[in-house]
């Protein structure tokens, strides 16, 4: 598809660009969490795709998972599986193996999406669902070392397949986004909404009990290796993670307390009062533009989400409620909305109600422009080591 390679293309070269002009200059102060054992390998023009959770993935690629108090098992095993096996198939170059793996699955994605969307909106809105996937501002995570490609290209399947009737096929590829991301978890009662409106309603059932059963291959692999099924769940403690009492509501409560916060400390024009307590190691005024960034794209997905279940029915809908519940039901402790816009890139409801909503001219440029602005942010950011999302 033109699109894929113009924008991967483009988001390449730009991160590469700010890579060789701001990167010998950059900022001491700035962290990086990283092991350059594991992320340099064929140089920079490969090397730009490994930034932060990519240490994780290539960790596990190369030597498996580590103990239970590593947290190594909050990142799901299939992606780092095929980096390893294409890695070694590749003499030991994984970060060149996992760029391979996400761009090939994001192409699969993208072609899918196409498909899924020509049939609910046509042709001419079709692409432009996938455009806006293609330039949305975190859309550098879908050629990095993260899982996110592959979980969208399952994702996507598995509506697909389901839609079509061939609900042991939406199993499979429900259960294998399990395996890669805790969102699968989402597509399942979305899809168990496909399932019960099938004429075949117990053999669709039975399709979709494949996939539990292929994510349950995980935690009995876990209690095997580090002693422990559910480390998986208990790995989020690194990340300062914990079940809110109200669910999702509190995640969303504290999300707009943080921005609220963030307002405040911006319109001090001054650094001598935090607003923003929980995070004390970081310039308030970046943490307030953090801050009030993630609670923008929840408001936004949430407005989406609505436009979703409105315009494509319950099962689009409940997969988008769902996939923004999750991380708001288990909300940090420093950042309530951490990483909320990366999550969102793989909720592929949202770029088919963006393109509903676009049905203009004038709405699709503005679009466009507005999110290739930040996209190019982006990009700068994760060039030069800076947290994205």
């Amino acid at each position: 598809m033109d699109v894929f390679i113009w924008t991967r293309a483009a988001i390449w070269l730009a991160v590469v660009f700010a890579y060789l002009v701001f990167e010998p200059n950059r900022h001491p102060r700035v962290e990086r969490w990283d092991r350059p054992e594991l992320t340099q390998d064929l140089g920079f023009l490969v090397d730009v795709w490994a930034r932060w959770d990519s240490v994780w993935f290539l960790r596990i690629a190369e030597h498996g998972y580590g103990s239970a108090e590593e947290a190594s098992a909050a990142f799901y095993p299939l992606y780092p599986l095929l980096v390893g096996f294409l890695g070694r198939v590749l003499l030991g170059h994984y970060v060149l193996a996992g760029a391979i793996v996400s761009l090939a699955a994001a192409l699969g994605a993208f072609v899918l999406l196409s498909r899924l969307a020509e049939a609910r909106l046509g042709g001419e809105a079709a692409e432009r669902a996938v455009l806006y996937l293609a330039i949305f501002p975190f859309a550098v995570f879908l050629g990095a070392v993260y899982s996110e490609s592959l979980f969208l290209l399952l994702a996507v399947a598995s509506f697909l397949l389901a839609e079509r009737g061939s609900f042991l096929g939406a199993g499979l590829s429900a259960g294998l986004a399990w395996l890669t991301r805790p969102l699968g978890f989402a597509l399942l009662p979305a899809l168990a909404v496909i399932a019960w409106r099938s004429r075949r309603r117990g053999e669709a059932f039975a399709g979709l009990a494949a996939a539990p059963g292929l994510f349950a291959l995980y935690p009995a692999f876990l209690w095997w290796r580090l002693g422990d099924p559910l480390a998986f769940v208990r790995a989020e403690d690194v990340w300062g993670r914990q079940l809110s009492p109200l669910g999702p509501l509190g995640g969303a409560w504290d999300g707009i307390r943080a921005g609220w916060a963030g307002v405040r400390q911006l319109a001090s024009v001054s650094d001598s009062t935090r607003y923003w307590a929980p995070v004390a190691d970081a310039d308030p005024d970046r943490v307030a533009a953090v801050n009030l960034q993630q609670l923008a794209f929840l408001v936004l997905f949430a407005v989406l989400t609505v436009v979703a279940w409105r315009r494509f029915g319950a099962p689009y809908g409940l997969f988008a409620a769902l996939s923004l519940a999750i991380p708001l039901s288990l909300p940090s402790e420093r950042w309530p909305l951490l990483s909320l816009p990366r999550f969102g890139l793989v909720v592929f409801p949202f770029f088919l109600a963006l393109a509903a909503i676009a049905s203009t001219p004038r709405r699709h440029t503005a679009l466009v422009a507005i999110s290739s602005a930040f996209l190019g942010v982006v990009c700068v950011q994760w060039a030069l080591w800076q947290w994205v999302a």
